[in-house]
C-alpha cells in the first residue's frame, strides 16, 4: 500500500523555505534559483550496532520540521584520489539518506513531474550522493523533472557478503538500501511534485551495475518504470562460494577467526573501513579483473547471475538506455588504480583467471578473443581489452538480452575535449558525467577545458540531457531539436548512437569485438 502525502504548493514560495510532508514528518529545504533542494532526507534508520549488517529499517518519524539544508554523514569508505569527495563531508553509519531537487510548482499545476533516481558509482566501495558532480539542479531545471540521488552502504559494509558466518549477516546490503530508497520514492515523491508512476532509475559504473542487477531482481518489480545504465560492469557479480573466500580473508586481515565473526558488529567503523581498504586493494592486485566487494548471487534478491537472467529474458519489462565510453580504461591508468587491469601483464593474468574460472571455455575460444587485440603486449592493447571485458561487452550482452522483449537503446560516448585527448584520457570512464548533469568544473583543478572546447562540450551536453530527459518523461530518447534519430537496438543490426561533436547512428560499430567475444557472456564472479 502506497502512502502518497499531499503537498500544498502554497508552501513553495521564494519568501519561504520549501516544505514537503513525508510519511515520517515534514522536511524543509532551500531554494537554488527556481529549484527547491532537500539534502539528506532519511529513507531508513541508521544501520548501526546489531543492525550493521542487516537490511534497512524505516526511519523514526519526527515531530515538527526537519531541516534538510545540509548533507549528513556519507557512507564509510577509504577516501582517496579515485573519487573526489569534498573534505568537509564526514563519514558515519547514519548514511541512508537521499537528496531531492524539484522545480517550483506553477499556479494551478496538477501534472506531477517525471522522477529520475540516481545511483552513484565508485567500484561499489567509494563515492556519495553528496558529490558536487551529481548536483541535480541543472538537470531538474532543464527537463522540468524531479531528481533524486541516493546514498547507500558501500564496500565491506554494503557489498561484502558475510552471510557464510551466520544469519546476522545479510548479503547485498547496498542493493537492499537502494530498494528501500526506491520504495520511499514510490510512497513520498508526490509530496515533492513527482510522479510515483513515472520513475527512471539511472546510474554510472558500479551504480549502473546496481541498475542492471535491480533489473533482474524480483524485489525491484514495479519500483521503477525505465532504466539508464552508463558503463555498467554487469558481469562483475560474485557467486556465494567466491564471496565466502573473500569474507574469510577479511576476518584474517582483522586477525579474527570464523568463530569471532560477531565481533564485526562491535568493532569501530573506522577499523572496518581501514582494514577493508587493504582488502579492496589486495583482491584486484592479486586477481586482475576482480573486485573484493560487489553484488552477490544470494538466491533471493539476486536469484542467479544478472547477465544470465538478461539472456534468459527474465529482466523486468521496462525501457532501457545503456552504453559505455570509448576509452573506459584510460582513467584507471592515469589514476594508477588497481581496480582495473591496465598493463599487459595484468591483462594476461586476467585472461588466465578467466580461463581457469570458465572450464567450459576452450583454449581456442580464449585465443579467438585475444585475436581481436593484436597489440596485447603493449599498453594500448591492454587498455582496449580491459575496457571491453569490464564495460563494453557486458553492456552489449545486457542490451542483446533485454532488447528481445523491451525497448532498448544503446550508445557509445566518444567525445573528448582537446585537453583530455592530449592527456590520453579521451572518452575515459566517467567522463560523460558532467555532460549528463550539466556540471562542469566540479574538480578543484579541472583540466577539461585547458585547451578549449567549452562551446562544443556545452552543445554535446545539451543533446545528451535532452535525450536522457525525453527518455525519462516519455520512454523514448528523442532530442526534439533536430538531433539525429536514435532507433531501437536490435540484436540483428546492433544500431548504436555514437555521441561525439556530431552524433552518428551506426549499425554494429564493434562488429569485430562481437565476432571475437561471441554471444556467451564472460563474467568475473
Amino acid at each position: 500500500m502506497s502512502i502518497q502525502p499531499d503537498l500544498d504548493p502554497g508552501t513553495w514560495t521564494h519568501e519561504a523555505e520549501p516544505l514537503a510532508h513525508t510519511a515520517y514528518g515534514t522536511v524543509s529545504g532551500i531554494w537554488d534559483g527556481p529549484i527547491a533542494v532537500w539534502r539528506s532526507i532519511p529513507y531508513a534508520a541508521a544501520p548501526a550496532g546489531p543492525h550493521r549488517f542487516r537490511p534497512p529499517r524505516p526511519p523514526q518519524p519526527w515531530d515538527g520540521v526537519r531541516d534538510c539544508a545540509v548533507f549528513g554523514e556519507i557512507a564509510p569508505q577509504a577516501m582517496g584520489a579515485m573519487v573526489p569527495v569534498d573534505s568537509d563531508l564526514r563519514m558515519g553509519e547514519d548514511c541512508l539518506w537521499l537528496n531531492v531537487w524539484s522545480p517550483r510548482p506553477q499556479p494551478a499545476e496538477d501534472e506531477p513531474r517525471p522522477v529520475m533516481v540516481w545511483l552513484h558509482g565508485g567500484a561499489y566501495c567509494l563515492g556519495t550522493a553528496a558529490q558536487s558532480i551529481y548536483n541535480g539542479r541543472r538537470l531538474a531545471e532543464a527537463g522540468d523533472v524531479v531528481v533524486v540521488s541516493v546514498n547507500y552502504r558501500l564496500g565491506v559494509l554494503g557489498f561484502l557478503d558475510l552471510s557464510s558466518f551466520g544469519e546476522q549477516f545479510t548479503p547485498n546490503l547496498g542493493l537492499h538500501d537502494q530498494l528501500a530508497a526506491l520504495a520511499w520514492v514510490r510512497d513520498n515523491i508526490a509530496a515533492f511534485g513527482g510522479d510515483p508512476d513515472n520513475v527512471t532509475v539511472f546510474g554510472e559504473s558500479s551504480g549502473a551495475g546496481c541498475v542492471t542487477a535491480l533489473l533482474t531482481s524480483p524485489a525491484a518489480a514495479g519500483l521503477f518504470h525505465k532504466a539508464i545504465a552508463q558503463s555498467p560492469p554487469a558481469t562483475t557479480v560474485f557467486g556465494q562460494e567466491r564471496a565466502a573466500v573473500v569474507a574469510e580473508r577479511f576476518l584474517e586481515l582483522l586477525e579474527l577467526g570464523v568463530g569471532d565473526a560477531d565481533r564485526l558488529l562491535e568493532l569501530s567503523v573506522e577499523q572496518l573501513v581501514e582494514v577493508g581498504a587493504v582488502l579492496l586493494d589486495e583482491v584486484p592486485t592479486k586477481e586482475p579483473g576482480r573486485l573484493a566487494a560487489a553484488p552477490v548471487v544470494d538466491g533471493d534478491l539476486l536469484p542467479s547471475y544478472p547477465i544470465e537472467r538478461f539472456q534468459q529474458g527474465l529482466s523486468h519489462r521496462v525501457p532501457l538506455l545503456i552504453g559505455s565510453n570509448k576509452d573506459e580504461a584510460s582513467l584507471f591508468r592515469v589514476l594508477k588504480s588497481p581496480i582495473m587491469p591496465v598493463t599487459p601483464d595484468a591483462v594476461n593474468a586476467m585472461l588466465q583467471d578467466v580461463a581457469a574460472s570458465h572450464p567450459e571455455m576452450s583454449p581456442e575460444r580464449i585465443a579467438e578473443i585475444t585475436s581481436a587485440y593484436p597489440d596485447l603486449t603493449k599498453l594500448r592493447g591492454a587498455l582496449a581489452m580491459s575496457t571491453d571485458a569490464a564495460f563494453r561487452m557486458p553492456a552489449a550482452w545486457v542490451a542483446e538480452g533485454h532488447a528481445k522483449h523491451s525497448p532498448t537503446w544503446k550508445y557509445r560516448f566518444d567525445y573528448a575535449t582537446p585537453m583530455l585527448k592530449a592527456a590520453r584520457v579521451g572518452a575515459g570512464h566517467a567522463t560523460e558525467l558532467p555532460y549528463v548533469f550539466g556540471n562542469f568544473g566540479t574538480l578543484n583543478h579541472d583540466p577539461t577545458f585547458w585547451l578549449g572546447g567549452r562551446k562544443v562540450s556545452l552543445a554535446v551536453s545539451g543533446r545528451m540531457q535532452r535525450r536522457w530527459l525525453a527518455f525519462a518523461e516519455h520512454g523514448v530518447p528523442a532530442a526534439l531539436d533536430g538531433s539525429k534519430h536514435w532507433p531501437h537496438y536490435r540484436p540483428t543490426d546492433r544500431t548504436t548512437l555514437l555521441i561525439d561533436t556530431i552524433d552518428r547512428v551506426v549499425d554494429n560499430p564493434d562488429a569485430d569485438l562481437h565476432t571475437a567475444w561471441g554471444d556467451h557472456a564472460v563474467g568475473f564472479g
